[in-house]
């Protein structure tokens, strides 16, 4: 893609295309800023909408967001885990250069993943927290008069860390645990051997009517994250500024819980069919789907729709691993899942719908990746990007046609450690070709995810020049990025 032709959609975005409707400017005769509303669900795999084939999820609301929008089939996590991938998000960095490659409760040690004396490797050093150093693209975007809002999941580190003090001027459920202790009110508890948990924020349960100790039993998570989302909008729209919503949800993450009603629904139509799926994590899909809907609808009914950008993605791929005994996601075709550096781990869903710009139900095989939000988002918001230090890219040019093409030649992903799916393992994806490098063993694999997705047929050694060129294209980026890399464990035993 040439510089011509990203000048004249800078240009396009910047002046006119953004907003076709004279009614929405402002008095002073220049239009407003869009409004972005980011909605991330947690855990999320690349399969689990109807719009990206699954059989059995009911989806219709996200599935008509992708009608109206752009979706992406080649569209990865920074990480196959959380906290590096929203790392990425806010700054636009890869994890490995924010020295942020596992999730929080494991870089501090609160929560084990790890059994030293039977891995070969010490694991790379994780930060848990988000530097305040960053300039998240909250703070980007306060620069330009937004009002910033985050609602949910946060996981980026403790108090100090928090939404708050990055960027936010409102932060309701986000904290520095991944998960809840539970879904239903009043979503407190212990999690796991000894983590109390509770969510940041949701004590605020008569905000609305001043009945701060009405029954809400039974009330859902989900539900009530986008109670407070579309509050903290109508209040948004009376000001003069734009909004951004960074909408994170807890679901589909452990632990696996949804209403009985919606269970038993599932659970019939699962039974008869000759699909063999996860009645609650389908119940829980569902719910998402649910709320993206309520908040299509309040964007419909604030009056803000064709100047709103709203972006669908997840954090990583789906959880694989058994909850209370039964497999909790189906990724495939793509294999594994969470935690895994093949593509079940790091391909994502992504559909964006950007009034004006976005054609309605296109479709992109170009590859992108979270990184890409920050320059992105930045752009849309008519902040120079040429100034800002990431390594993400501007998609506005394949937002506006799907079928462009990026110049960028190589994505790269770095997750030093272990995982039930994983040992630790870099990789670097190049055209159709994707090479993984495993540290346990040194082993290399490579794959033409054009002709073999499932990522079965390794083709290293018939491959020996290209797989000479990606290592050293992995070792270099390796470098540049000072990621801290896996070392010998002295103390293993097999």
């Amino acid at each position: 893609m040439n510089d011509h032709f990203i000048k004249i959609v800078t240009v396009l975005t910047a002046e006119a295309v953004l907003f076709p409707c004279k009614s929405q400017q402002k008095e002073s005769g220049r239009p407003p800023q869009p409004n972005i509303i980011l909605i991330v669900s947690d855990d999320m795999g690349w399969r689990d909408l109807g719009c990206y084939g699954n059989p059995i999820h009911e989806t219709p609301n996200i599935d008509k967001l992708a009608g109206e929008s752009v979706r992406f089939t080649n569209a990865y996590a920074a990480a196959p885990v959380s906290t590096p991938t929203r790392a990425s998000m806010q700054t636009g960095k890869y994890p490995a250069r924010l020295h942020m490659t596992v999730w929080s409760e494991y870089a501090t040690g609160t929560e084990p993943g790890e059994i030293p004396d039977r891995q070969k490797l010490i694991p790379g050093v994780s930060f848990p927290d988000l530097p305040l150093e960053e300039h998240t693209i909250a703070e980007l975007l306060k620069s330009k008069n937004y009002n910033t809002i985050h609602i949910g999941k946060w996981h980026l580190g403790e108090s100090m860390f928090y939404p708050e003090n990055q960027g936010y001027d409102v932060n309701i459920g986000g904290g520095s645990w991944g998960c809840p202790a539970n879904f239903f009110y009043p979503y407190t508890g212990v999690f796991g051997k000894s983590s109390v948990r509770y969510i940041p924020g949701l004590s605020r349960s008569g905000i609305d009517d001043g009945s701060y100790f009405k029954d809400r039993k039974g009330e859902y998570l989900t539900d009530r994250l986008t109670d407070e989302a579309i509050r903290i909008m109508k209040d948004a729209v009376r000001t003069d500024a734009p909004f951004f919503l960074n909408m994170c949800y807890y679901a589909v993450h452990t632990p696996i819980e949804a209403p009985d009603s919606l269970v038993k629904y599932y659970k019939d139509k699962i039974s008869n069919s000759n699909q063999k799926s996860n009645a609650t994590y389908a119940a829980m899909v569902h719910k998402v789907d649910e709320n993206v809907g309520r908040i299509l609808k309040a964007v419909h009914d604030l009056g803000v729709s064709n100047h709103t950008i709203i972006i669908f993605t997840s954090d990583n791929g789906g959880f694989i691993n058994k909850y209370e005994g039964m497999k909790v996601a189906d990724n495939s075709p793509l294999r594994s899942g969470k935690g895994s550096l093949y593509e079940g781990g790091i391909r994502v869903p992504l559909i964006i719908k950007f009034p004006g710009v976005s054609p309605r139900g296109a479709i992109s095989d170009t590859p992108v990746i979270t990184n890409d939000f920050y320059t992105t988002l930045s752009e849309a918001a008519g902040i120079d990007t040429d100034t800002l230090k990431t390594d993400g890219i501007s998609i506005l040019p394949i937002i506006q046609n799907p079928k462009a093409e990026s110049d960028r030649e190589y994505l790269y992903w770095h997750y030093p450690h272990y995982y039930t799916t994983t040992t630790p393992v870099s990789a670097i994806r190049y055209k159709e070709w994707k090479l993984l490098k495993y540290y346990e063993d040194n082993s290399i694999e490579l794959y033409n995810l054009k002709d073999d997705m499932s990522e079965k047929i390794n083709l290293a050694k018939e491959n020996p020049e290209l797989t000479e060129k990606l290592l050293n294209k992995l070792a270099e980026w390796l470098q540049e990025t000072k990621a801290s890399s896996p070392s010998p464990n002295s103390g293993y035993k097999k």
